[in-house]
């Protein structure tokens, strides 16, 4: 009895000194271990580690492994502000939308990854069988704790949100939109906690508040509509493609609102057909497109892949208005609107008259005065496509006949 009292007391010099001032130095190491193996095993934590996201889960995992290294080597080490580290983070993993499951699994690697690392050390340091057994029951027993804190933190959070289903649904849309892309499975898990049927495709709308809306208000919108729109960019996503009774619906429901619908795509190509939405938000603003209540990205395909890399357009225009230096603004809006009417008449002097509502023979004086500026490029298909890009990147009140216009009486 007194030779196991023994054994078992130059154990625990071993476990509160020796294995500490070994383990002190691979302490980042392991920490960007467990964070490796989360993100490699839990499909929701493959997200880039950019941000409040990434901060959150190292320091949580980096003040575990330190807490454990001071636990070893002083049993009575505070432990509260650990506690509180996991605390919040389990507060915030609920307030992201992620499930209850999802954070217990992230404990269990966590526990994993560093009982391996601790057998790797303890075999190198020829720790007895007694120590490694000792070793196990710590490790287990703490990560449990700190996974009770999370799940305490978790739960407070939930009950202190009477939102959170519209919490969960909220990141459901971010995971769908992220780039680079949320693995498949993270996506799917999160759906079923919501209760989202996965559609095969769907349809992103960007929304533009005419009026601020009320974070407070609830708005009466379909149960399958994912919404954001509280944010810099409201946007809401729709499974399958836009019909009527939904535009309709979608219009009763944001009466003070704007409402641009991207193509119907696939999942993982909603990011891009939002954004084409969003750029015809924008292209409304600056007076290219026209200001209707809904706007349908995909009747202005043309508009928005001219208008994707606004300096490159500028130049464009620059180029075309550097062949009227020394124009009048006046005789240079005249000529713009007659080369946008030779190129839209396709050469037609009656069309072209009728379209800017001027004779005949005023078009063929305008004309002769194209052919004085542009000369050959008039006759050059390449040199007309350019001309042409430049004019429809224009906004619509700088060339006037941009769309055939009523004759007047």
């Amino acid at each position: 009895m007194a030779g196991r009292s023994a054994y078992g007391a130059a154990d625990s010099v071993v476990l509160s000194g020796q294995l500490a001032e070994i383990m002190r130095p691979e302490l980042e190491s392991v920490a960007d271990e467990i964070v490796t193996e989360i993100r490699a095993v839990i499909p929701e934590y493959r997200r880039p580690l950019d941000g409040p996201y990434g901060k959150s889960i190292r320091a949580g995992v980096q003040h575990a492994v330190s807490l454990f290294l001071a636990q070893i080597a002083d049993p009575s080490a505070s432990k509260q502000h650990a506690h509180e580290v996991h605390r919040r983070l389990g507060q915030y993993e609920m307030r992201e939308g992620r499930s209850l499951d999802t954070l217990q699994a992230a404990y269990r690697v966590g526990a994993r990854v560093a009982w391996r690392r601790i057998m790797e050390v303890g075999r190198r340091s020829g720790f007895s069988s007694a120590v490694m057994s000792h070793l196990a029951d710590a490790i287990l027993g703490f990560m449990d704790e700190l996974a009770s804190v999370a799940l305490d933190g978790f739960l407070e959070a939930k009950a202190s949100s009477a939102d959170a289903l519209d919490t969960w649904r909220r990141r459901l849309l971010q995971l769908i939109l992220e780039r680079p892309a949320v693995a498949p499975e993270a996506i799917d898990e999160l759906a079923q906690l919501v209760g989202w049927a996965m559609p095969k495709k769907a349809t992103p709308v960007a929304v533009r508040p005419l009026h601020r809306l009320s974070p407070a208000h609830r708005l009466p919108l379909d149960a399958d509509v994912l919404a954001e729109l509280t944010g810099v960019e409201p946007r809401l996503l729709l499974p399958g493609p836009m019909t009527r009774e939904r535009i309709a619906s979608l219009e009763q429901a944001l009466p003070r609102c704007r409402l641009a619908v991207g193509p119907c795509v696939p999942l993982d190509g909603v990011a891009d057909s939002l954004r084409w939405a969003r750029k015809a938000l924008a292209l409304v603003d600056e007076g290219v497109l026209p200001p209707r209540r809904v706007v349908w990205a995909q009747e202005c395909l043309p508009v928005l892949l001219l208008h994707s890399d606004e300096a490159l357009t500028t130049q464009l225009r620059r180029r075309l208005l550097a062949a009227f230096d020394g124009f009048t603004p006046r005789q240079r809006e005249r000529m713009l609107e007659t080369l946008r009417a030779w190129i839209d008449a396709q050469g037609n002097v009656v069309d072209m008259a009728e379209r800017l509502e001027v004779h005949p023979q005023t078009v063929r004086y305008r004309m002769r005065q194209l052919e004085s500026t542009f000369g050959d490029r008039l006759r050059d298909p390449d040199a007309r496509f350019e001309l042409e890009l430049a004019l429809r990147t224009m906004p619509m009140s700088t060339v006037s006949p941009a769309l055939p216009r009523q004759r007047r009486p």
